[in-house]
């Protein structure tokens, strides 16, 4: 099997939500993905498990030569590399250690510790094994960590040429207006929530997700407005945009009929637990929001440091929770990610209408 069947299996199991824990990425992604870059895993001296690195234990030391680490690797569970990097990044750069990787399984983040900057501007590349061309995730792991390119130096040549190279700079520049286009056409719960909390500072009342998102979809198409010169009216309250159609979705064939997305997601989430028991422990394994938790154990763990919304979910009838404060198209967006890990087809094993 080569590195690009590898890469595709493991693609297959993430969006299955297969890795619950670190150790199941740590062995099922990392090693793997070591043994298909060549290293001899199975010679601890040169993949060395559990290194310490003064006071800390890092999941992996790859040496050369033998002992040295050349590249060391912490290992997180799925969705959780939040500020994971600053501890590593100290000791590295203390250690002398050139190249370090933080890594969940679907995201790589590779770093030159000695590089100049912020810990941010010492990571030369980021990759997201779901959101990549295959090919280009072969090649990146081919030029940045196969074993034979370590030991002849070409692995670091080429990370410190990505970090220092003047198109890289460009390249950033260009996508900064595609970026925005992104974060508004994926209308991440953050970019509502601040919409949303402004909107209440300036008026005193909050607006539903949905009238927010209708508002970001039109920033796509419709440029800024010049201020009007009319003199401001008495705020009204906000309300959500109409909703037309038969609310509900279809299963397999089977079609129910349902009063609002929020229960269509809740419904949709409670059904697919049903059929499978594993289902919600996968969903859960999955990357959610950057802030949210789609579901949890608790309510509490929905919405992390934001007590004020807890009251925003729901409960299904395996006892673990769903956040219902989601627009439609983010409810859309989890409700595909439910059907990826179910192993459905969102569109035709399973059919929304969210009234739009």
């Amino acid at each position: 099997m080569d590195l690009t069947e590898h890469i595709t299996e493991i693609q297959r199991a993430i969006r299955a939500g297969q890795f619950s824990n670190e150790a199941a990425v740590s062995r099922g992604i990392v090693m793997r993905l070591l043994q298909a870059l060549n290293w001899p895993i199975f010679d601890t001296n040169i993949v060395w498990p559990e290194y310490r690195l003064e006071s800390i234990i890092v999941d992996y030391a790859l040496c050369h030569p033998p002992s040295k680490p050349a590249v060391i690797i912490e290992v997180k569970n799925i969705s959780n590399l939040e500020g994971a990097d600053s501890k590593l990044f100290e000791y590295a750069f203390r250690a002398g250690v050139p190249m370090a990787i933080l890594t969940d399984g679907q995201e790589w983040h590779f770093y030159l510790p000695a590089g100049k900057g912020s810990i941010l501007e010492r990571r030369f590349y980021k990759l997201d094994i779901l959101k990549r061309d295959v090919d280009e995730i072969v090649n990146r792991f081919g030029r940045y960590l196969t074993y034979e390119k370590m030991r002849n130096g070409e692995a670091l040549k080429s990370a410190r040429a990505e970090h220092d190279s003047a198109s890289i700079a460009r390249e950033k520049e260009t996508n900064i207006p595609i970026a925005w286009k992104k974060i508004i056409e994926e209308q991440d719960s953050i970019l509502i929530d601040l919409i949303s909390e402004k909107v209440a500072d300036l008026c005193g009342y909050k607006p539903e997700p949905d009238l927010v998102s209708a508002f970001l979809l039109e920033q796509l198409t419709t440029p800024p407005q010049p201020p009007s010169e009319i003199p401001p009216i008495r705020p009204q309250r906000l309300l959500p945009p109409q909703r037309t159609g038969q609310i509900g979705y279809t299963l397999q064939g089977k079609t129910t009929h349902l009063r609002s997305a929020v229960d269509i997601l809740v419904d949709v989430l409670d059904k697919l637990s049903k059929r499978d028991a594993s289902f919600i422990t996968r969903l859960a394994s999955r990357k959610h929001g950057r802030s949210r938790r789609y579901v949890a154990r608790t309510r509490e763990e929905l919405y992390p440091g934001r007590p004020d919304l807890a009251e925003y979910s729901k409960q299904l009838s395996n006892g673990w929770w769903v956040g219902t404060n989601y627009s439609k198209s983010n409810i859309s967006q989890i409700i595909q990610l439910a059907c990826e890990v179910a192993g459905l087809r969102f569109g035709y094993d399973l059919i929304a209408n969210f009234g739009d």
